[in-house]
């Protein structure tokens, strides 16, 4: 497999640092809000990468941490009345509802920064022992980036540069603008505290990751773990700062590969809670399916920024609905084995840094072939098993194709207008039973009115939303 590291910028072939296994750490949100569309696509592309390594072979082990302890969880206490504990795991539930939603796989590893203050703590001492970081008079600690020479390498930007501080504390008691916090002592007014040797108070952002990737992976000599994966607005300082960290308290890198996946944009314009735009993910699944919104939100390359319209969804959903079509039309046989040559396209052009769309060109093939065999010859039962051999693989790989068609094609219809339409059909079905075709004949004809097309099957009569 080849994937862009970010470092070397440029594709590299992948090698895990233990042969067999893949250590992945993906930066994930912090938990004062809903989900938005952001959190959506970085999780997603970094879902298809798991599991396009697991199709490979691997044995991938993924942690994605909640950061809950934040300045801004901080303003929602005070804003709200409510506790650090009701705030945090009300969002951390949210999240994962809605990541599930979109097929998104949880990660083998969760964890929090609150439970996670003892390697906090140990990294902070560490650093500071070594004479990577300094205290200040107010117990602040701050990591010293004149002492790495390594700085910058990750990102490739230059530190002092007045747009990137945006995220560093700028103030006078540090000894250079670049240096950033690793622990912020706690004052008179502050709400939030803990307890450690360092002082009371609570960690920097950039030093919890450091410490939960020291905590729960072993790693090499050379590397604590395979790849560190993240949104590129997390590139500097964030991802820089943590490499910073963790190569001066342990002594090797950090990550062997750095991905990281493009920004989200609404109708043109980068989503940012600034401009008013930032689309929760809620949002969105309160209108649109979350499978739709997996197979458009999954169309375009990760590296890429994503411009998310409703027209382009649309698009997105037609196409979708063209393996669905072919799902339907070979459904109920039962699926056999999937194609050897359809497999291997699909996972070559995965195993392309994750080349989405070559690989949904494969399946558009397959599906236009499938159409065209089904058309010269209806009853190729061999056929039919091949492609729902075909469509599970395609849902184990990419995500999507595991609904039952008819249940598919049946999405936006509420449940009372579903309860009417299976009256409607009931009631047609009694009237075939007593050879009222006349009355059989208006039904449909009042189910058509309402844009629903019905089917006589030998399981019963189905239905769907034309």
């Amino acid at each position: 497999m080849y994937i862009y590291d970010t470092l070397h910028k440029t594709k590299l072939l992948f090698e895990p640092i233990i042969d067999g296994e893949v250590s992945i750490y993906l930066c994930g949100p912090t938990v004062y809000d809903n989900a938005h569309l952001g959190h959506a696509r970085s999780s997603l592309s970094f879902d298809l990468l798991v599991r396009t390594l697991k199709a490979l072979g691997y044995n991938v082990t993924l942690a994605q941490n909640f950061t809950d302890v934040d300045d801004k969880i901080i303003t929602k206490i005070q804003e709200t009345g409510k506790t650090l504990k009701e705030i945090t795991e009300y969002y951390i539930s949210s999240y994962k509802q809605e990541m599930s939603a979109l097929h998104i796989q949880e990660a083998s590893l969760q964890p929090k920064a609150t439970e996670s203050m003892e390697a906090i703590e140990e990294m902070i001492l560490k650093l500071i022992n070594l004479g990577f970081a300094y205290r200040v008079e107010s117990g602040d600690v701050y990591f010293d980036t004149s002492k790495d020479s390594l700085y910058g390498s990750i990102s490739h930007r230059v530190a002092d540069d007045a747009v990137t501080q945006s995220r560093i504390e700028v103030n006078q008691v540090k000894k250079n603008p670049k240096d950033f916090a690793l622990w912020k002592a706690c004052s008179s007014q502050d709400i939030i505290c803990f307890d450690t040797q360092l002082s009371s108070g609570r960690p920097g952002w950039h030093i919890e990751c450091s410490a939960m990737i020291a905590k729960h992976f072993v790693g090499t000599q050379e590397y604590s773990i395979d790849i560190h994966a993240g949104g590129a607005d997390l590139l500097f300082p964030h991802h820089e700062n943590e490499a910073s960290q963790s190569r001066c308290a342990s002594g090797h890198e950090l990550s062997k590969y750095w991905m990281h996946n493009g920004f989200v944009q609404i109708d043109g314009e980068k989503m940012s809670k600034s401009l008013g735009n930032s689309f929760f993910l809620k949002d969105a699944l309160n209108i649109y399916d979350g499978e739709i919104l997996r197979y458009y939100l999954g169309s375009v390359h990760y590296r890429n920024d994503f411009n998310f319209n409703e027209e382009d969804l649309l698009t997105s959903k037609k196409r979708l609905d063209k393996l669905y079509r072919l799902k339907k039309r070979v459904t109920p046989s039962k699926a056999s084995t999937v194609a050897k040559g359809f497999q291997k396209a699909l996972l070559d052009a995965m195993s392309d840094d994750l080349n989405v769309s070559v690989a949904l060109s494969v399946i558009d093939q397959m599906v236009a072939e499938t159409n065209e065999r089904l058309d010269n010859n209806p009853k190729e039962k061999a056929l039919k098993k091949e492609v729902l051999a075909n469509i599970d693989y395609i849902f184990e790989l990419l995500g999507f194709g595991g609904k039952e068609p008819y249940e598919y094609f049946q999405i936006g219809v509420d449940q009372e207008l579903k309860e009417q339409i299976e009256a409607l059909i009931l009631q047609r079905t009694q009237a075939k039973k007593e050879k009222d075709f006349a009355l059989c004949d208006a039904l449909r004809d009042e189910l058509e009115s309402m844009d629903i097309m019905i089917m006589d099957t030998h399981q019963g009569t189905v239905w769907e939303k034309i």
